[in-house]
């Protein structure tokens, strides 16, 4: 058994125990991405300029990140870029929010 008490994917036998395991990962990854969120928080308060929440070097960092990890671990490295992609725009819409709440 894996967290929360699921079963294993190539252990699986029924859709019942897949959606299981899908189900108790989502819960982690989003745990996760609220994490990952509070340091978008900490970036909006510690850059000096609005100008400085998009940073197209950062993107492609981040993202490029992503993939090699993807490589990595077996996972599709075009669907890494495409989550990444999502992730990061919604991100720096999310910091330019608390950026302009900081200076309001």
């Amino acid at each position: 058994m894996t967290q929360e008490n699921t079963v294993p994917a190539d252990q699986c036998t029924t859709m019942a125990e897949v959606r299981a395991g899908i189900d108790a990962l989502d819960r982690r990854i989003v745990a996760l991405l609220a994490e990952r969120l509070r340091f978008i928080e900490a970036a909006a308060r510690i850059k000096p300029q609005r100008d400085h929440v998009r940073d197209e070097w950062r993107k492609a960092d981040v993202i490029a990140k992503a993939c090699a990890t993807a490589a990595a671990h077996d996972f599709p490295e075009a669907l890494a870029a495409a989550v990444y992609e999502v992730l990061v725009e919604g991100s720096i819409a999310y910091e330019f929010e608390r950026f302009d709440a900081r200076q309001g």
